[in-house]
């Protein structure tokens, strides 16, 4: 990546760790929304570097993660059915549903694919006319365009062997459920900033209004995440809930609108269950009407069936920033990327999974 260097500055961090000291007066808490943010704090300790006046909480900005077990039971039992070829992205395969995950499935026999687009998909479903193809849609606002992408060209190319399975979540209601917890400590947000590339930040500035709450969008290097810091904490020092961007080279006000377009043309926003959180109004898509022939969820006679969290897995408590993944008794032990028992030990961007790679011998 072009220009990496200069946002991984030594010296740069440590001024800017400098800046967080001499600014704050006292205790605040901050949540990082995404879990690529929470990897680099983690990867590069930017939590031990700023002052222990300040608590970075980890968020539920992990779309795997959050990704409800029934899902992934649907989705095995799809993939093991003799004619799918299932497709998925890789962070996905792994996610333990109640029985199996989408690996064992394979081990099992069943045509699972990892693919890296949606378009992928629909290439495999044009070269195997005779099969059924299934793309697991999972992903926030920014992968939702090119999902819709997917299905409108299957439609352009009249494939009637093209599904999907739909997951994809949105991110401003999960931060209003966060903040409408009895329990909540959060007191200012930094923000996904590669969802703002698509979406903009005008959704986030009625929540940071109505909760009083300062909202940064932020990018995902240690510089950026130490500058979205340093922003929200002047917010809140000097007592105002704004949004700001610090992520000005990806992200405009009002984002991508022909990215907004294709997405809203094809799925419609609905109510979705969040692994670990449990049901959030109005926080996942679905497809419209004019697109039920693509809902593998509709073509495939699959059962849905609520299920609970292993009891020795606290996955809900850190996705809901309530604990850290070290206070887990299983992590590490009962609990590993090679034999996970919750979502975010598996996925690229969980918390457990930058804690055992990162922190494993450490205790913060």
């Amino acid at each position: 990546m072009k220009y990496v260097s200069e946002y991984r500055d030594r010296e740069s961090a440590i001024a800017y760790a400098d800046l967080i000291r001499k600014l704050v007066t006292r205790e605040w808490s901050i949540m990082e929304v995404c879990g690529g943010q929470t990897h680099s704090i983690v990867k590069y300790g930017i939590d031990q570097l700023i002052p222990n006046s300040v608590t970075l909480i980890h968020g539920p900005g992990c779309p795997v993660c959050v990704t409800p077990i029934e899902l992934i039971d649907q989705a095995a039992e799809i993939a093991g059915f003799e004619n799918v070829i299932f497709c998925s992205f890789g962070d996905m395969l792994r996610v333990p549903g109640s029985i199996t995950d989408l690996l064992g499935v394979k081990a099992s026999g069943g045509d699972v694919r990892m693919v890296y687009s949606p378009v992928d998909a629909v290439r495999i479903a044009a070269a195997n006319p005779d099969r059924e193809i299934v793309f697991f849609a999972v992903g926030f606002e920014t992968t939702a365009p090119v999902t819709a992408a997917a299905v409108l060209q299957a439609e352009h190319l009249g494939l009637n062997n093209f599904s999907l399975l739909v997951s994809h979540v949105l991110v401003p209601p999960a931060i209003e459920a966060v903040l409408s917890g009895e329990d909540c400590a959060v007191q200012g947000f930094l923000a996904a900033g590669h969802v703002c590339s698509v979406m903009g930040y005008t959704e986030y500035e009625p929540i940071a209004e109505k909760y009083g709450v300062p909202i940064v969008v932020t990018g995902f290097e240690p510089l950026d995440i130490l500058e979205g810091i340093h922003m929200c904490l002047k917010q809140l020092e000097e007592g105002r809930a704004d949004v700001e961007n610090q992520y000005l080279r990806a992200v405009s006000r009002d984002g991508n609108r022909a990215a907004i377009e294709i997405m809203r043309s094809v799925f419609e926003i609905t109510d979705r269950k969040w692994r670990g959180i449990g049901r959030i109004p109005d926080s996942g898509f679905s497809l419209r009407e004019r697109f039920a022939g693509f809902d593998a969820g509709k073509r495939f006679e699959v059962g849905s069936h609520e299920v609970d969290e292993p009891e020795i897995c606290i996955s809900g408590e850190v996705l809901r920033g309530n604990k850290k993944p070290f206070e887990c008794e299983a992590f590490g032990k009962e609990c590993t990327p090679e034999r996970p028992l919750g979502a975010p030990m598996v996925s690229s961007e969980g918390a457990c999974a930058a804690y055992y790679r990162y922190r494993l011998s450490r205790k913060r």
